[in-house]
């Protein structure tokens, strides 16, 4: 049974989908980008990676796969299993095969998949219908050589303005001048007035403060019946991310599992059984994907390999 479709599908809502016994697909958000050279613009989108140490059944594509084609959730995991073993064969056979809308995969020289995502599907579903597109660079029109020419056709002339006789020069400064004094001594009244009057307003004020200040301290203030003390209950910060340790359909192996993280220094945590009634043990949970990640990473590097991220939304 062909499952491309199934994960394409769930690649538009979760960042994380997992194919048992092959590896993960895992989605990153990417801003909107413009090519200067070009003048391309491209949409938001997100890119495409695949970790190949995730191989553990989450249950998020054989529930999807059977709630699909209306089977069992134990037939959809077979045909999962089916359908990798079918990759797995390919790329021994021929070194290379591609999964439609998401990528191909290749080995290299040391015999490790390497994957290669598709250009075409952009998997953020806030950008559909959205796409890339070249916008011709903007021409600013310089007006400069217009105007030159405009100048050398119609010189601007400059007609010298008829002189007055000195007689009314002289009167009009001498009025100028009676203007700019009286101006200047009006001023200079107006400054005193607005200086009297400032410090007639401190001197009032302080007269008040004063006595504010001594009915202050001849009050005297008694609480008879004072108020409850209050308690904020401040909401916990939401953790969404969680590197899982190991999902066990026993109680009694899952608290075994989280006393011995505990032991070694983790944060350890329990979550209510899922719906196939496993015990999901956590090394931690986190705020931020990029900080699960990278906590993802370390752990698999020094103590477990088969650790892998839940994302409860």
């Amino acid at each position: 049974m062909k499952i491309e479709q199934y994960l394409s599908q769930l690649l538009y809502r979760y960042q994380c989908v997992t194919v048992p016994g092959f590896g993960a697909f895992l989605t990153e958000f990417h801003s909107a980008q413009m090519d200067e050279s070009s003048h391309s613009f491209y949409p938001p989108k997100k890119l495409i990676s695949f970790n190949p140490y995730l191989k553990n059944n989450d249950g998020l594509l054989a529930n999807h796969l059977a709630q699909a084609e209306k089977m069992s959730y134990e037939i959809a995991v077979n045909a999962i299993q089916n359908e990798v073993s079918h990759w797995k064969t390919k790329i021994q056979e021929f070194g290379y095969f591609s999964i439609k809308n998401i990528g191909e995969f290749s080995l290299n020289a040391e015999k490790n998949l390497v994957f290669v995502p598709v250009d075409q599907i952009n998997y953020l579903k806030e950008s559909f219908g959205l796409s890339s597109f070249v916008s011709p660079s903007v021409k600013r029109e310089v007006y400069k050589e217009l105007i030159e020419s405009i100048e050398e056709k119609a010189p601007i002339a400059f007609t010298p303005e008829r002189r007055r006789k000195f007689s009314a020069l002289k009167y009009a400064a001498i009025f100028t001048i009676s203007l700019g004094l009286m101006g200047v001594v009006g001023y200079k009244l107006y400054e005193n007035y607005l200086n009297q009057i400032e410090q007639e307003t401190l001197i009032v004020q302080s007269n008040v403060q004063k006595k504010i200040n001594q009915k202050i301290q001849e009050a005297t203030f008694f609480i008879d019946n004072p108020l409850p003390s209050v308690t904020l209950t401040v909401a916990s910060e939401k953790r969404p991310y969680h590197v899982v340790a190991g999902a066990f359909r026993l109680e009694t192996n899952a608290e075994n599992a989280y006393n011995s993280l505990l032991k070694l220094g983790f944060k350890a945590k329990r979550l209510p059984p899922n719906k196939h009634g496993l015990h999901p043990v956590l090394y931690g949970s986190y705020t931020s994907y990029s900080e699960a990640r990278q906590a993802m990473n370390d752990i698999q590097k020094l103590d477990n390999k088969d650790a892998w991220l839940l994302i409860q939304e």
